[in-house]
């Protein structure tokens, strides 16, 4: 009896064809993209297909379209996709006696002024190590964090999932921004009604992603007369400063801004609107030095700011 176990019916290469056709179209040209002849890669897949008895793809005209398997085999490439590049670079990092890279991606916009307080003594403590942040992810954050996109996540929003860990770093107030001449400028606290007929500017991000509506707004039924979406702080502490409209933005970040601006933070609500961010990464990586020491800078960083 032949108890040999059977060689594996799915490889790398199988995965990368399929994200490869999904990405570029076509056989020809995920061939091109790939370095494979198409009479190569048709060859694969359809020794693939018989090897498994099913079918990847349908003819439809011109075009192909995937069967229920090959959206199966799609998601599966996607996620797995990622991790085997991941590896591949960690591996010749390390044959080139680099530390590696840390990835971190930002769900937070206003927090990048943060995050230079902690970029800077990173990059001097651990000089075999680069950074790169990313900001738009394939799946969101807490995706891209599960797909190897990222190894560190800057969100106010955590979602407690079994093999990602979550870290407090730092918490602040969200306030309402205004500028000299807005009649808001003086009262001790801003109520939702008296946003009704105001430009709301705010970073291009999801209404419920937003704790001015989340927290706010939405749930006393209110709506600003118009939202505008500003991708920079510069530009829309401008707006806010020449009576364009008003933002809601970090307690800290409008201090820091104060200085170049005229610029005036008002409590939202009598109660305020209190938030905390968090760095996650996966449960996994806690034990790589330099990822741990990211999060021992944070921390120490959090601690700073609660003493003074």
């Amino acid at each position: 009896m032949n108890n040999r176990p059977s060689p594996p019916l799915l490889e790398r290469t199988h995965l990368e064809i399929i994200r490869a056709v999904d990405r570029h179209g076509t056989l020809t040209a995920a061939a091109v993209h790939l370095h494979l002849t198409q009479s190569a890669l048709s060859h694969c897949m359809r020794k693939l297909e018989g090897q498994l008895g099913l079918a990847l793809w349908r003819r439809e005209g011109r075009g192909l379209c995937l069967t229920q398997a090959g959206e199966y085999l799609l998601r599966t490439a996607n996620r797995l996709g990622p991790q085997f590049t991941h590896a591949e670079e960690r591996l010749r990092q390390f044959a080139r006696g680099e530390r590696g890279t840390l990835r971190i991606g930002m769900e937070c916009h206003p927090c990048y002024q943060w995050l230079l307080n902690i970029v800077e003594p990173f990059l001097a403590e651990w000089p075999a190590v680069d950074l790169d942040v990313k900001q738009k992810f394939q799946f969101g954050g807490i995706g891209a964090l599960f797909g190897y996109e990222i190894d560190l996540l800057v969100t106010p929003d955590p979602l407690r999932k079994t093999g990602l860990l979550f870290e407090p770093v730092f918490d602040y107030e969200q306030v309402l921004v205004v500028g000299p001449t807005h009649p808001l400028r003086h009262v001790d606290h801003a109520l939702p009604e008296q946003l009704a007929g105001e430009t709301l500017i705010t970073y291009p991000v999801a209404t419920d992603r937003l704790d001015i509506y989340t927290n706010f707004l939405t749930p006393a039924g209110i709506s600003p007369k118009r939202h505008k979406l500003i991708e920079t702080t510069e530009v829309m502490l401008q707006m806010v400063a020449s009576g364009r409209g008003v933002a809601a933005l970090p307690h800290w970040l409008v201090r820091e801004y104060a200085d170049r601006f005229p610029i005036f933070a008002v409590r939202l609500g009598p109660e305020g609107v209190d938030k905390r961010i968090f760095l996650g990464i996966r449960e996994p990586d806690a034990e790589i030095d330099y990822l741990r020491a990211f999060l021992e800078l944070a921390r120490g960083l959090r601690n700073k700011k609660a003493a003074s």
